[in-house]
């Protein structure tokens, strides 16, 4: 990741403390700490009504460098809503699953 700060506008891969999934939200709000040239974010997902504060750990109320990942470099619209339903209907994984099973078994000549 660039060295150039977080910005405003910018959408961002992060960690929350004690999660493994990363989460690509965009930044809402920068907090630069006074003296250090440090910039925290504050992040809310395009479709969700409040900021990510919530998600965050708690008493957490910013993002540090250490939680950001990465930033974003293209767009694919509603890519995410496919790790929202196979996480949130676990049958859809598994009938996908058989379906990617037998068409190994039946493809093979």
């Amino acid at each position: 990741m660039s060295e150039d700060p977080i910005r405003a506008g910018e959408i961002i891969v992060f960690n929350i403390d004690g999660t493994q999934d990363p989460i690509v939200h965009r930044v809402v709000e920068v907090h630069e700490r006074r003296n250090t040239g440090v910039v925290d974010a504050l992040t809310k997902g395009d479709n969700n009504p409040t900021n990510d504060r919530p998600l965050y750990a708690s008493g957490q109320h910013w993002l540090h460098q250490h939680h950001i990942l990465g930033r974003a470099v293209g767009f694919l619209p509603y890519v995410g809503w496919t790790t929202i339903i196979l996480t949130e209907k676990p049958i859809i994984k598994y009938i996908l699953i058989g379906a990617l099973g037998l068409l190994v078994v039946f493809s093979t000549g």
